[in-house]
């Protein structure tokens, strides 16, 4: 497996700890092959073949491909840009899938000592789109509605007393008309593959969203991190489960995601958490 992206797989190394929705609704892992050619000690480009989107089977008997290139060319800066390119869809084996995230990370402050002891900003900006099988990449036409993606999420970390605390603020958008990276609410047991009728994926429904959030960190040494966090999210369509819950009243009930008389699960446009963590590294 092979983690791509901003967000870490491990929330230890993370400066937060819900991720913007282009962490959440993009690619988390691959499995298969990861080719690493390290140019210089600043630059390396890594070629994958791999099973598909984010997945550990391989659809359609064809490998999905992709590169990751990575530049640091100083302890500043750190420059990532990730691309995939597959034809995944169970079922549908002319459609294919093309993604392109890409992001920067930036220090700007650096003097331990002081009260403010570190700044750094990242920027992470992801583009997408499928095409075939009934859909178009770009713009909707008749009877191929348009499926892509679009989104971006930036945050700001800052270090405090010898780097006894710490502050993330940040937050991001997302446009994706066709749902196709849309995580699937669980109403029902729903997944991603049994869907449900209560949130349709079809091509053409759209989905848009944003979040913000505020993150705090007590860190008592190199082990251990204290996190309590502020969410605030926003979508256009009811997506977030409210206090009446997605689970039917006797739980859930036949085949996953099914329809279930008499039940409708209590979706939001709208949610606000917060989050307290004990994060620990071994």
């Amino acid at each position: 497996m092979s983690y791509v992206g901003l967000f870490s797989y491990y929330n230890f190394d993370n400066w937060a700890y819900q991720p913007s929705y282009v962490s959440s609704n993009t690619p988390w892992f691959f499995n298969g092959i990861r080719i690493q050619i390290f140019l210089n000690d600043k630059l390396k480009v890594e070629p994958w073949i791999v099973n598909g989107w984010q997945s550990y089977g391989m659809f359609n008997s064809a490998p999905g491909l992709g590169a990751q290139i990575l530049w640091r060319p100083n302890g500043a800066i750190s420059v990532l840009s990730n691309s995939y390119y597959g034809k995944d869809w169970l079922n549908i084996a002319n459609r294919w899938r093309l993604h392109s995230d890409n992001s920067i990370e930036v220090k700007y402050y650096d003097h331990p000592g002081g009260g403010y002891d570190k700044g750094a900003i990242s920027f992470t900006g992801d583009l997408g789109c499928e095409g075939g099988g009934g859909v178009s990449c770009i713009s909707s036409g008749t009877g191929s509605p348009a499926q892509n993606f679009k989104g971006f999420m930036i945050y700001n970390r800052s270090w405090f007393n010898h780097d006894l605390f710490g502050l993330t603020i940040g937050g991001g958008a997302m446009s994706n008309p066709g749902r196709y990276v849309v995580l699937m609410p669980p109403i029902n047991g729903a997944t991603a593959l049994s869907g449900t009728p209560y949130f349709t994926e079809n091509a053409g429904d759209q989905f848009h969203a944003w979040d913000a959030s505020m993150t705090f960190d007590y860190m008592p040494d190199q082990f251990v991190t204290f996190r309590g966090e502020w969410n605030y999210r926003q979508a256009s369509v009811p997506y977030f489960a409210g206090a009446g819950g997605v689970t039917p009243p006797a739980g859930n009930t036949g085949p996953a995601g099914s329809f279930v008389p008499g039940f409708s699960p209590d979706l939001r446009k709208t949610e606000t958490r917060l989050n307290f963590a004990l994060l620990v590294k071994f």
